[in-house]
Formats: C-alpha cells, sequence, structure tokens
C-alpha cells in the first residue's frame, strides 16, 4: 500500500467517528497541557531566581583564600597551613583552564575619601592587575586601565559623599562628579599608646563603574603596589608575600563548564576555593528535579489517556472485525492491517497532542500575566526588582510533548493493530 493512500485511509476512517476520537483526543489534550504547563513552570521558576542572583558576580571566577589550618576538638591542629605565596600564584597560574591569576589586598588601617570640602568612607582594594575588565566589570565612564596613583571608583562611591558641616536647613549636596577629579585618600593607623596617626595620599579618578549590585558597586580600586605600600606604613614593617601571604586571589576560567573541576584542584592544592558557579549548580540541579516532577505528574495524565486510546482501538476492532476480514480477503498484508490502526492511534495522540500544546501554551501565558502581576506588587513592597517571567516554554517543549503524545498514542494501539493484523480472514468475514 502506497504512503498517500495510508494516510487518506487513516484520516478516511478518522473522519467516520469524528465523536469517539474528541472524547478520546481530550484525554491526551488534558495529560500534554499539564505536562506543558508544568515543566514550563519549573523552568520559568528556574530562570527567576537564577535572574534574581544580583551581585552573585562573574562565574567564570573562583575566590581563593589561604588555609590557615583546622582543629580538633582536643585543640590540636589536624590540617598545615597554607598560605597564597608567590610560588603559589605560579602554582595557580598552571592548573589547566586558568587564564588569569590577580593577588588582591585591602587596607589594614582606616581611611576617608575626601573631595572639596565633602568626604565619604570607602572599601579600598588593591588588585594585581592594571585592567579591571578581566575581574568582570565595566566602565560607566573613563577607563579601566590601573596605574600609578589612579583609583577606580565603584558606581554607588559619589552617592556617599557628604559635607560634613552641612546643618539643617541648607540645600542638600549633590553627588560629585569625580572623573577626572583628584581626590584625597586619608589612611588611618592607631600607635601603641592608641593615638590615631593619619597619612593623606593624593590620587586620580581615572574610571567609574557601571552598576553591577555587588561587591564592585562600594569598592575603591587601586594598584596592588600602592595598596602594599600603604600597609606596609600602617603595620610599620615591609611585607613579604613568601612570609605574610595574600589575603586573597582571584583565579580566571577560561569556560564556566571548566571552573568546579579547577575549584577541586585548588581545594586539593591545600587553599580554600569559592565560586559562585557552585551556587547557581546547587539551584539549577533543585529547579531540575522540580522540573522531573512537575513533567512526572503530567505524564501520569498522558497515562490515563493512554487507556482511554487502547479502549477506544479495541471497540474499533471489534465493530470492524468484518471489514479487517474483506481488507485481508482482496489482498491486504498482515503489514498493512497493522499500519492502519497504528496510523489511527496515532493520528488520536498527535490531534490530542497538538490540541495539548496549544491549551498548555495559552495557560502558561494566562498564569505569567497574572503571576507577573503579584510578584510586581511584592517587589515593589520589599523595594526588589520584579522577575522577568513566571512561566517560560522553550522552543523545544512543545516539539517534545507533541511527540511524546504521537508516541503514547502509537503504543496504547499496538495491541489492539497487532490483534487486528493477525485475524485469520474467514473468521472475520464470518463474525457478527
Amino acid at each position: 500500500m502506497r504512503l498517500v493512500d495510508l494516510f487518506a485511509l487513516i484520516l478516511d476512517n478518522l473522519g467516520r467517528r469524528k465523536a469517539r476520537v474528541a472524547l478520546t483526543a481530550v484525554g491526551v489534550i488534558i495529560g500534554t497541557a499539564a505536562v506543558v504547563v508544568l515543566v514550563s513552570l519549573g523552568i520559568g521558576l528556574q530562570k527567576s531566581a537564577t535572574s534574581q542572583l544580583y551581585g552573585i558576580g562573574d562565574l567564570t571566577q573562583i575566590q581563593v583564600y589561604p588555609n590557615y589550618g583546622e582543629y580538633d576538638p582536643s585543640g590540636q591542629q589536624s590540617q598545615q597551613t597554607k598560605l597564597i605565596t608567590n610560588d603559589s600564584l605560579e602554582e595557580l597560574a598552571a592548573i589547566p583552564g586558568v587564564v588569569e591569576v590577580i593577588p588582591r589586598d585591602y587596607l589594614y588601617g582606616g581611611s576617608i575619601l575626601q573631595y572639596k570640602r565633602m568626604e565619604s568612607w570607602a572599601s579600598i582594594t588593591g588588585v594585581g592587575t592594571n585592567d579591571l575588565s578581566i575581574l568582570g566589570v565595566e566602565a560607566l565612564s573613563g577607563t579601566l586601565t590601573l596605574e600609578k596613583g589612579t583609583v577606580i571608583i565603584g558606581s554607588e562611591i559619589p552617592n556617599f559623599f557628604y559635607d560634613p558641616n552641612w546643618r539643617p536647613g541648607q540645600p542638600e549636596p549633590e553627588p560629585p562628579n569625580l572623573l577626572g577629579q583628584t581626590v584625597k585618600l586619608v589612611v588611618i593607623k592607631w600607635d601603641n599608646e592608641g593615638n590615631e596617626v593619619r597619612k593623606t595620599y593624593q590620587l586620580r579618578v581615572v574610571g567609574i563603574l557601571r552598576e553591577s549590585r555587588g561587591e564592585a558597586d562600594w569598592s575603591v580600586y587601586l594598584p596592588l603596589a600602592d595598596v602594599t605600600a600603604y600597609n606596609e606604613w600602617i603595620n610599620g614593617r615591609r611585607i613579604d608575600r613568601n612570609k605574610d601571604g595574600y589575603n586573597q586571589v582571584i583565579v580566571k576560567v577560561a569556560e564556566v563548564s571548566e571552573v568546579l573541576g579547577v575549584a577541586d584542584q585548588i581545594t586539593t592544592l591545600g587553599y580554600q576555593a569559592y565560586t559562585p558557579q557552585s551556587y547557581v549548580q546547587g539551584i539549577n540541579s533543585f529547579y531540575t528535579i522540580l522540573q522531573i516532577i512537575f513533567g512526572g505528574v503530567g505524564a501520569i495524565s498522558l497515562l490515563v489517556a493512554a487507556i482511554g486510546i487502547a479502549n477506544t482501538m479495541a471497540m474499533a476492532i471489534l465493530e470492524r472485525t468484518r471489514e479487517i476480514g474483506l481488507m485481508k480477503a482482496v489482498g491486504a498484508t498482515n503489514r498493512d492491517v497493522l499500519s492502519i490502526f497504528l496510523g489511527e492511534a496515532a493520528g488520536i495522540g498527535f490531534l490530542g497532542g497538538l490540541g495539548g500544546v496549544l491549551l498548555g501554551w495559552g495557560a502558561g501565558q494566562i498564569i505569567n500575566v497574572l503571576a507577573l502581576a503579584y510578584l510586581a506588587g511584592q517587589a515593589a513592597e520589599q523595594g526588589g526588582a520584579p522577575p522577568s517571567s513566571a512561566v517560560f516554554t522553550p522552543l523545544w517543549l512543545p516539539i517534545f510533548a507533541l511527540v511524546f503524545a504521537t508516541i503514547i498514542g502509537i503504543l496504547s494501539g499496538l495491541y489492539p493493530a497487532l490483534r487486528a493484523a493477525t485475524m485469520v480472514p474467514v473468521t472475520a468475514l464470518k463474525y457478527e
């Protein structure tokens, strides 16, 4: 039998029992719609959760810290101290996949940032690179290149400048435009008698960072050599990195997929390592399991629909027994009969799947509108940003649901179709 004739015969047979086919397909529609809506909800929740991770940082970065050892309950050190020295930088850089190793240090004393009559607190960070773009930050204005005596500030730093001589009733001072300006960094330390000692440095602001909603927004970046010099003045001695080590090192990895493996290797070397990717992976794993559970709930509905398809096909065979015998008597093979009934079962599954996909997508859009309206109100009350989506349907999901519903139809009609194909023509023709 030609393929075109087979399709024509299948459509004709389905068209003769429109009501029964429609009722059977309703079960497939409900099951398929449930799969689409529930899995889309799981994916939407995952996207919403990951989009709310403001300030989590560049996922290709690993923050490495010294390991100062661990102590057992008796107070004995059970693990040796592992400092980050200059040799450690070479050791970390030799790990496959690592493209950059950037040491960092913080100011050990107090600090005040001054500009004209205004001043602000400052989180001073020294970085061992002259190009901050490696850290994943972007420039709002100016440059990301650091040189001796220069500074790059976060987006929120100008907003914290205030006039210490301001009095009530006076106009509020505007945040200063610091780009290209010279600011004073007042470094504070205390001597052995508790007296405060200050030292002032002149710095030129060469760049302002774009808002990232992370640590960089409140940071003031200087060359590591400058911060090391300030700390040596605070400590009253030179800093030997091979003995004192670095407080922190940023390890930049080429690909996000390699980050967790590199972090494990760093831990094996004896250092402490943290990466935002491990947190994101935990969230993704949770929502992947949630999607599987949601999909399983929808699949149960499809299983019930599969029983309906099997019942419909079994009844159709009983009603068309003589027709089957006649087809075989005029030359139809077992394969032809099998193909006809499997095609009808697949047709019911396909029609139900198509209706379910459309219904599921439409229901998802309605849920999206209602959920986003509610969540936007919640976000406004709590001061956060509203989620971008509550239900998200990727392109692969409707295609998968349609194919899956069709396969369910084929499997449901397999036993009735085999019964029809193996009928003896003479017995079928005598059937009343």
